[in-house]
């Protein structure tokens, strides 16, 4: 608790200045004709999720509630709030302006939690911190134990915050499993409650793999759900939270239409796919989009040189730089491929060790930056001293040094087995560096292949040797430049930005609000 929090504000009110009158001057009676003036209130739309960039980000959800509130905020017809934990590891330069409003306390089962309310305005956005240090003051976001009674606090928190500040959204946008139990509880505790009857509920889907599964018997005990409503929440003989939540919003998203399509198939739901398609009806996929402000190689101070797409000279700039920092041979001429990644399976590394020493057999340099399985990091390293001087792995997440790489490289490889959006394919383009994916999830929505007159390269199946072939087309069209530099053109000059997709998601809400 703050010890030294401010009272909240008394909401006092001063009385305007009123036009002086001359006394004793009668004046003739003046008949006053009054405007009909409509004023449309409005709409508030509050993001619950467990993560928001700037603050705190472990992966892409929180890129999209950081510039998907940014964007419609920007439109004056929006109340955009935000409510996330307050972490532990939230980033200092924020946290010492954010303002103490004061706390609540959260009934969750037999515990009665304190809960203290923090805001923060940004961008026209309020972010709202909800804080308790037992839950909260730990290092990372996700990966302890009580994570279900954790977020669920943080769900009920949410609920009880809305009553503290008197804000009731119109919308309501839950993001993935661990925000899915505040969906749950509009629906069923609070929403006997007048002034919560009327807020819809959105829930969307980062990835279908994490839904938030746990054993029934703790129901009632851990998340503070009665037994009678557990047809909401049972599937396979558990909680699934992903599961509840979207038998409980009026309409629930993807991020991206093609993965919207594929977690009716069992082959990327993850189990899930017969609830996904008897509530397909209220699906919807929007594609996620990238901030062209915060990546934007013109200002990008993390870069060796700037440069734009109409000036490229500081992109040659940027790949020499990075050959001579990582070790590699200074060529211009040869071609860099990288990869920015989790090393985990479903991101297309088996394809990868499968022929990526084929590939080597040309001209060609190798850069991989990220961490995972230990089965992959040993693979990599071992794979960059066998090769010294043509491949480079760096088993770490460094933000600063993957900038310096979507500048530097020249190809993005990302041949992912399933991908719900991706945001590393549209970053990579933004800084010139054309995109190699399979076709899947959101990879197919943004990059569309170059022999359609498209900007990037793309194929189909989930084969070794398909992606070799494309890489070695990738290959060939890099060499012939004025081709290349017309490829490069198209990639930089692609949409990408969170414009048409925030009215996609302004399209969605308002259908729910009529």
């Amino acid at each position: 608790m703050n010890e030294n929090a401010k009272k909240r504000g008394t909401g006092k009110q001063e009385m305007p200045d009123l036009p002086a009158v001359e006394v004793g001057k009668a004046e003739a009676p003046v008949k006053e004709e009054k405007a009909a003036v409509t004023v449309e209130a409005k709409k508030k739309i509050l993001f619950v999720a467990s993560e928001a960039a700037p603050f705190i980000a472990t992966g892409g959800l929180a890129e999209v509630i950081g510039s998907l509130s940014k964007a419609l905020a920007h439109n004056d017809k929006y109340d955009v709030r935000v409510m996330i934990p307050l972490y532990q590891d939230i980033k200092k330069e924020y946290r010492k302006d954010f303002k103490f409003l004061g706390n609540t306390y959260v009934a969750l089962s037999w515990r009665n939690q304190y809960c203290g309310i923090f805001e923060y305005q940004q961008d026209n956005v309020t972010y709202y911190f909800l804080d308790n240090e037992y839950y909260f003051k730990r290092p990372g976001c996700y990966g302890y134990y009580d994570d279900g009674e954790r977020f669920a606090f943080f769900c009920r928190g949410v609920m009880e915050t809305m009553n503290f500040i008197g804000f009731y959204p119109d919308v309501m946008h839950c993001h993935d499993w661990q925000a899915a139990l505040a969906a749950l509880y509009l629906k069923t505790i609070y929403c006997f409650r007048p002034e919560y009857q009327f807020i819809r509920a959105v829930f969307t889907i980062h990835n279908i793999e994490y839904q938030g599964k746990y054993s029934l018997d703790i129901l009632e005990d851990l998340f503070g759900i009665s037994y009678h409503f557990r047809n909401l929440v049972e599937y396979d003989r558990c909680i699934n939270l992903m599961k509840g939540a979207i038998e409980c919003c009026e309409c629930f998203s993807t991020v991206s239409p093609t993965y919207a399509q594929e977690i009716k198939d069992p082959y990327y739901s993850h189990g899930l796919d017969p609830i996904i398609r008897r509530n397909e009806f209220k699906l919807r996929g929007i594609l996620n989009g990238i901030d062209p402000e915060y990546y934007d190689p013109a200002t990008d101070l993390s870069l060796f040189q700037n440069y734009s797409v109409d000036d490229m000279a500081g992109k040659a700039v940027c790949k020499e730089e990075l050959q001579r920092m990582l070790n590699l041979p200074v060529r211009p001429d040869t071609p860099v491929i990288a990869m920015i990644t989790r090393l985990v399976t479903h991101k297309g590394l088996d394809l990868v060790k499968e022929v990526i020493e084929q590939a080597l057999r040309q001209d060609i340099q190798f850069i991989l930056l990220g961490t995972g399985d230990s089965s992959y990091e040993t693979y990599f390293s071992d794979l960059a001293r066998r090769y010294s001087g043509k491949v480079v792995s760096i088993i770490s997440f460094n933000s600063d040094l993957s900038r310096k790489i979507y500048a530097g490289a020249d190809l993005f490889l990302m041949p992912s087995k399933s991908e719900p959006c991706g945001l590393s394919q549209m970053i990579a383009s933004r800084y010139g560096t054309v995109a190699i994916v399979r076709e899947t999830g959101g990879l197919k929505d943004s990059i569309t292949p170059f022999g359609a007159g498209g900007n990037g390269f793309t194929f189909h199946d989930y084969n070794a040797y398909d992606m070799l072939y494309v890489i070695n087309e990738a290959i060939g069209v890099y060499h012939n430049r004025e081709v290349w530099s017309n490829l490069v053109h198209k990639a930089m000059t692609t949409d990408f930005t969170w414009a048409s997709s925030a009215r996609c998601y302004e399209e969605m809400y308002l259908g729910l609000l009529k």
